[in-house]
């Protein structure tokens, strides 16, 4: 019986086949993916303040952002579903609103100062009233993913950067990030929802 979700489709193939690739793409399917995060998956995770998102509307049309947050802001709930605060952003939605059109995912976690990087590919779903939106200082909805498959990338192409300091917008316990510049810009200060003017509240 054919496998519903193969790791490569007819164009993967056709390249590999061409660049003679096809094995050793088998193999690493073999030896490095995986469908549950392992203890060392979950460290590394921990221990990431970004990650990149790839999403597509429900044409496949695709779009790819940048999140990022304090070290842990994406937890591992268990071997398969990660929890993701959305903090307050520009308010377009273009990432977490593809996910409400078509919940397949794609996530990248690096490591720029020790160079390491991990795919998590799943489903997606966005609440705002998941139970532990409490729990995220700062987080508007959670989007939990239930990851299907997990793999390394080789890093040979990382450039090593060193970090120097996390963003003093990424929220926190008993704090409260400063507004950003662009809020107060005089092409923008009169569509922002109320919450976001001034005197403003939910």
């Amino acid at each position: 019986m054919a496998n519903p979700d193969p790791m490569y489709h007819d164009g993967m193939r056709r390249l590999q086949d061409e660049r003679d690739t096809r094995a050793i793409a088998d193999r690493l399917e073999q030896v490095t993916v995986r469908t549950a995060l392992t203890d060392d998956d979950r460290a590394f995770i921990a221990r990431c303040a970004m990650f990149f998102v790839a999403t597509a509307d429900a044409q496949g049309r695709p779009d790819c952002s940048y999140k990022g947050g304090l070290p842990g802001f994406v937890r591992t709930l268990d071997a398969n579903t990660l929890a993701i605060p959305d903090y307050d952003g520009n308010g377009m939605y273009r990432s977490w609103g593809n996910v409400r059109a078509n919940p397949h995912v794609g996530l990248l976690f690096m490591d720029f100062e020790s160079p390491k990087r991990m795919r998590v590919n799943g489903t997606a779903q966005v609440s705002a009233d998941d139970p532990l939106l409490a729990q995220f200082p700062g987080a508007v909805f959670i989007v939990r993913v239930t990851a299907t498959r997990i793999f390394p990338n080789c890093p040979r192409y990382i450039h090593k950067m060193k970090l120097v300091e996390h963003s003093v917008y990424s929220p926190k316990p008993d704090y409260s990030p400063p507004v950003p510049a662009w809020k107060t810009f005089d092409s923008f200060k009169d569509a922002l929802p109320a919450r976001d003017r001034p005197g403003g509240s939910d």
